[in-house]
């Protein structure tokens, strides 16, 4: 699409910061006002704008994204949404640990345990730990916990949440990331432990390289959008 607009500029509304193109309001694809809980997250949406060249181009501008998918996607159905992002907890990528070799059982063991002794803490939660990919089932206390956690994020927060969640395959790891104040880079390189290990042991492929550095920008934009939704 090319460029039609000269100025960028936030201004508060009756429902939130919203931005404004050369004075009129920006719209989401359903046609929704695009309001912003804080004005922080306001301007760095606005600056996706202002950044853009002759042609407005949404791929660079994936915090307007998000924001699109909290307001036209997410708020209309939130309860359904956020049960959704809760049900990673039920098959947690940490609970489920390597059976050998020795040394990757000792990484993961060393990078997932402090997480889960997290989400203990902080939920006041029990989780079953096994090896293998046989399924195993959480305490419904635990589920309803973490679920009752995800339900009270506001639509912006479980817009990135979703993304967090969705890459690491791991409800504690995005959960971590948005309310545990953990480091994010560690924490995708928790839930990459698995990964990295096959690419020490049969060498790394261009191809999958590429993919996995698209996943961690990914990862750290959604860690960035989270962040600035909560202030």
């Amino acid at each position: 699409m090319k460029r039609f607009y000269k100025d960028v500029t936030v201004v508060p509304g009756e429902t939130g910061f919203e931005l404004r193109l050369d004075g009129r309001p920006v719209r989401t694809p359903a046609r929704a006002p695009l309001a912003l809980p804080n004005a922080r997250l306001a301007e760095a949406i606005a600056e996706e704008w202002r950044a853009q060249g002759d042609m407005v181009d949404p791929r660079s501008m994936p915090f307007t994204g998000l924001a699109n998918g909290a307001i036209d996607q997410i708020e209309p159905h939130r309860e359904s949404f956020a049960a959704g992002i809760a049900r990673y907890g039920e098959s947690d990528l940490l609970c489920y640990r390597a059976e050998g070799p020795a040394e990757l059982v000792a990484r993961e063991a060393a990078a997932w345990d402090p997480l889960l002794d997290w989400a203990r803490r902080r939920y006041d939660v029990t989780f079953r730990v096994t090896q293998g990919i046989i399924p195993v089932d959480q305490p419904a206390e635990t589920l309803e916990r973490l679920g009752g956690a995800v339900a009270a994020f506001d639509p912006f927060t479980l817009a990135g949440l979703s993304t967090l969640v969705t890459l690491s395959g791991s409800l504690v790891c995005g959960l971590a990331v948005v309310e545990g104040g953990h480091d994010g880079d560690a924490i995708w390189a928790a839930a990459e432990i698995d990964e990295a290990w096959e690419t020490e042991q049969w060498g790394e492929d261009a191809e999958a390289a590429a993919r996995s550095a698209r996943r961690r920008d990914e990862f750290a934009m959604a860690r960035a959008f989270c962040e600035w939704t909560r202030g």
